[in-house]
């Protein structure tokens, strides 16, 4: 497409938004790690830990409350966001922190491989914005739902 004010050619955007590439670029660095044997749990203490208050602290929580409530799911990054995944690897449930896109809320979010259907329609992805002892009760049953 050519840019008519500057008299030269414009590069077409990618779609992507710098955020996103810079997600798909942690997703292959996580790839490359998992060949290697990385330890997920240090890897999500990780990336919660570079995030800023009070974020941090609802990440902190929101991880001890996912542990707690699924022990049998496997810490790992996923896009280099905190997820569970089940014992095929397959990502159960995660958290998008808000300010990895930007975003006015935390986002925790269950893949296909969660076991919540119910019915024809069913919730896949939640708002966060605290966690009181009413969220965490909810999130601890639906992840133990989701883990079947």
């Amino acid at each position: 497409m050519a840019d008519k004010k500057a008299g030269k050619a414009s590069k077409p955007s990618s779609g992507f938004t710098a955020e996103e590439r810079e997600a798909m670029k942690e997703r292959a660095r996580e790839l490359k790690n998992a060949k290697r044997g990385a330890d997920g749990e240090k890897d999500v203490l990780a990336a919660i830990a570079k995030l800023s208050q009070p974020e941090r602290t609802l990440c902190e929580k929101l991880h001890k409350v996912i542990r707690d409530a699924a022990p049998n799911l496997l810490p790992k990054t996923w896009y280099g966001m905190p997820a569970y995944a089940n014992a095929d690897e397959k990502v159960v449930v995660f958290f998008k922190p808000a300010s990895k896109f930007k975003d006015r809320y935390l986002t925790l979010g269950f893949n296909d491989a969660a076991k919540l259907d119910d019915g024809a329609m069913w919730a896949t992805s939640f708002a966060l914005t605290k966690l009181t002892a009413t969220e965490e009760k909810r999130i601890r049953d639906l992840v133990k739902k989701a883990a079947g």
